[in-house]
C-alpha cells in the first residue's frame, strides 16, 4: 500500500467559490453525517455544498483521460446551471487526453472532482508532473471529499474497521479490500459499509455499477473498453456511454461482478 501523500500538497484544498464550504466540526444537523467529523488531515481537503441549492446532482465515474466519451456523456446528461456534477476522481492517466479532461471539468460552472489516486501520483512525483501541465494547479486544488445532504464522494472509499474520524487520506484514495492487502480478492469495504449516509466512489473497476444502501461504485472500466457511468441522484437511475475503443488492457479478474 502506498504511503500517505496528501501532505505532499503544499496548500490546503480551499473551495473555489461560495458554492462550497469547508466544514469544521459536524456537517449540519439535517444530514446523516450530523455527528461526523474527519481528522484535520482530511478535513482540510473536504468541501461541502448545499444540496437544497440544486435541483439535481449527478455523480460520474472514473474518466481516465477519455475526453471524447466524457463529452458524449455530458451532452447526454445536459446539466443545467441548477444541477451539480460530481466526479469521483481519476480524471487523468491511461487515456489519451488527461489535461483536456481536467480543463473540461474546470470549465463547467457546476462541476467538481475529488482527487483520485492517479492525481495523487502526479502530486507526489510517482509520475512526471510535467506530463500533465498545465493541469497540475487544478489537480493540486482537488479535495479528497465532496459531500452534500446525506451523501459524499471519495475516490477509493473508507476502511470499515475504523470510524470516519479515523480515516486517513490514503484510506479515502485507495480503499478497496478489507484488509487492503487482499486487493481484488476481497472482501470489499463497500459490501460492509452501512452508513452513516451513502458513499459514492470509483477506483475499483466493476462490470456494472455497485449499488447498495450505503455505497455506489461507478468505475465501470471506461479506459479498459468498458463504460463511463453517471448516477442521477434525483431519478435514482444510471446513464452510461460506451468506450470508443480499448485504451488499455486489463485482466478479466480485475473487473468485479456482484
Amino acid at each position: 500500500m502506498a504511503t500517505e501523500r496528501a501532505e505532499d500538497v503544499r496548500t490546503e484544498a480551499k473551495p473555489p467559490n461560495d458554492k462550497f464550504v469547508r466544514p469544521t466540526g459536524s456537517w449540519g444537523t439535517e444530514s446523516a453525517f450530523s455527528d461526523a467529523e474527519f481528522s484535520e488531515r482530511v478535513a482540510n481537503y473536504h468541501w461541502r455544498f448545499d444540496a437544497d441549492a440544486y435541483e439535481n446532482v449527478y455523480v460520474v465515474g472514473d474518466v481516465h483521460g477519455c475526453l471524447s466519451e466524457l463529452r458524449t456523456l455530458w451532452d447526454r446528461l445536459d446539466p443545467t446551471h441548477d444541477e451539480m456534477v460530481v466526479f469521483v476522481g481519476d480524471l487523468i492517466r491511461k487515456g489519451p487526453a488527461s489535461t483536456g479532461v481536467v480543463e473540461f471539468v474546470d470549465d463547467q460552472p457546476n462541476a467538481v472532482s475529488v482527487r483520485g489516486n492517479n492525481e495523487a501520483k502526479v502530486l507526489n512525483g510517482s509520475v512526471d508532473p510535467e506530463a500533465f501541465e498545465p493541469a497540475v494547479e487544478s489537480i493540486e486544488s482537488m479535495p479528497l471529499v465532496v459531500s452534500w445532504g446525506d451523501s459524499m464522494a471519495v475516490h477509493g472509499g473508507v476502511d470499515t474497521r475504523r470510524d470516519l474520524s479515523d480515516q486517513t487520506p490514503t484510506d479515502l484514495l485507495e480503499s478497496r479490500a478489507i484488509p487492503p492487502e487482499n486487493g481484488y480478492d476481497g472482501p470489499f469495504w463497500f459490501e460492509q459499509y452501512d452508513g452513516p449516509g451513502r458513499i459514492f466512489f470509483g477506483h475499483t473497476v466493476v462490470e456494472s455499477p455497485f449499488i447498495s444502501d450505503g455505497a455506489i461504485g461507478l468505475d465501470t472500466g471506461l479506459v479498459y473498453g468498458g463504460e463511463l457511468t453517471a448516477y442521477d441522484c434525483k431519478a435514482e437511475t444510471l446513464v452510461s456511454v460506451s468506450a470508443e475503443r480499448t485504451y488499455q488492457k486489463r485482466p478479466a479478474e480485475k473487473f468485479l461482478s456482484f
